[in-house]
């Protein structure tokens, strides 16, 4: 049980759960000229950068593991992460993505500005966050891709429980920010 609670986490960290979801919704709402150069962009300005500075400061002892699961190593990473949010949200601009992209990367900042805020006070989970963010939007893109991401996001949340990564009240903070979150990228208009 522990190497399936393993793998499900693995699978739903949010870079992998992220990038999966944006592939899809790329992939379906775009034809190749234009999906492309935002999923390459996207790629090269915030997904790739978050991935070293993971790995990096796994190597260097700055943080226990890739999930940043220590409270107080957080406040390291956000400093990181949100400028690579940003340069996501600017590369979209600049590749005069469909406004919808744009929204939901300017929301992924301001998601990453909370969750920088909360971890003064609680380290909620931010798989269960950007899990349930994803499914939320991809209910937008069909009815089959939402309740796959959703039972995917589900198992996410129990990994994380059943890995004591997270507490009830985290798992829950982060579920809820994350179907906000996925409301206003998704189907606010």
């Amino acid at each position: 049980m522990t190497t399936f609670a393993r793998l499900i986490s693995w699978v739903g960290h949010p870079l992998v759960f992220v990038l999966a979801s944006v592939a899809i919704v790329v992939g379906t709402q775009l034809g190749p000229c234009t999906g492309f150069p935002i999923l390459l962009a996207l790629l090269l300005s915030t997904l790739v950068p978050t991935a070293i500075l993971l790995l990096s400061g796994v190597r260097s002892g700055r943080w226990s593991d890739a999930d940043v699961s220590v409270r107080k190593e957080r406040q390291r990473f956000f400093p990181w992460a949100v400028p690579f949010s940003l340069a996501g949200v600017i590369a979209m601009w600049w590749l005069q993505a469909p406004s919808y992209i744009i929204r939901g990367g300017m929301v992924t900042l301001g998601l990453f500005l909370v969750s920088w805020l909360a971890n003064f006070r609680l380290k909620l989970s931010l798989h269960a966050l950007f899990a349930f963010y994803c499914a939320i939007i991809l209910f937008r893109i069909g009815l089959m891709w939402g309740a796959m991401a959703l039972v995917l996001a589900v198992l996410v949340a129990w990994s994380r429980l059943f890995l004591r990564r997270h507490t009830h009240t985290e798992l829950i903070v982060g579920m809820v920010l994350g179907l906000m979150g996925g409301f206003v990228a998704g189907w606010w208009n």
